[in-house]
């Protein structure tokens, strides 16, 4: 569940936000997983992992540019969005390391399928007006129409994203959160280059300047120290 309003969260800022700044927002999920790791199942973080942190709620600040004109408060949606999603991984990591990640998967894709029926009658039987539903089409609208087009667009997603979890599940199954979520930052330069290619999104300078931070910031979190890459030198030889 914790996932499902993750995804929900997101998609509903996507019609508001630009791909690249809804993208930023969401993926503070690394300095969120980083400080809940610690918190609450006591996974170690370094002085160089927390420096990190730091650089990366630097580059988020660069994009999203709160107390600026800039700045827009549906951001919150993909924030929040990004603290599901780090409730939810170190959730997986505390008690699910034994669990199949194809199970954790069909068990994430069943709770789609169920808050989507549901939300569905709920919606029919309520009947929201139509200034509601334009404020959060995603979320609220009306079902539309699908063709054979559209149809093989969820399947394609569909297929993508079970791969995508899989892998995610299993990730989150065999290292430390706080590591894990740093390789996300890829999804940033995914999201700015396919803003720009469907969308014609040009992120500014700032943009840019922050994601190189985050960029540096996944750096620093995910390398190894230099304690651990002794041991492994000492024992392979």
């Amino acid at each position: 569940m914790l996932l499902v309003l993750t995804w929900l969260a997101f998609y509903a800022a996507l019609p508001i936000l630009s791909l690249s700044v809804a993208a930023v927002a969401v993926y503070t999920n690394p300095i969120m997983t980083a400080l809940l790791s610690a918190a609450l199942i006591g996974e170690r973080v370094t002085g160089r992992q927390w420096a990190g942190v730091l650089l990366g709620f630097l580059g988020v600040v660069a994009i999203l540019r709160p107390g600026t004109d800039a700045f827009s408060w549906f951001t919150v949606l993909p924030l929040l969005a990004a603290a599901f999603y780090s409730l939810a991984m170190v959730l997986t990591r505390a008690k699910c390391q034994k669990e199949a990640p194809l199970t954790l998967a069909l068990a994430l894709h069943s709770s789609f399928l169920v808050a989507g029926l549901t939300a569905t009658v709920l919606l029919s039987v309520i009947g929201l007006g139509s200034d509601t539903k334009a404020t959060f089409p995603f979320l609220i609208g009306d079902w539309a129409a699908m063709g054979v087009r559209e149809w093989g667009l969820m399947a394609l997603l569909g297929a993508l994203s079970a791969a995508f979890f899989v892998g995610v599940a299993r990730a989150y199954q065999i290292a430390a959160p706080q590591i894990v979520a740093t390789f996300d930052y890829v999804y940033l330069v995914s999201a700015a280059l396919w803003g720009f290619v469907f969308f014609s999104e040009k992120p500014g300078t700032l943009t840019i300047s922050g994601m190189l931070l985050i960029t540096l910031a996944g750096l620093l979190v995910a390398a190894p120290s230099s304690k651990k890459a002794s041991v492994k030198n000492t024992s392979m030889t």
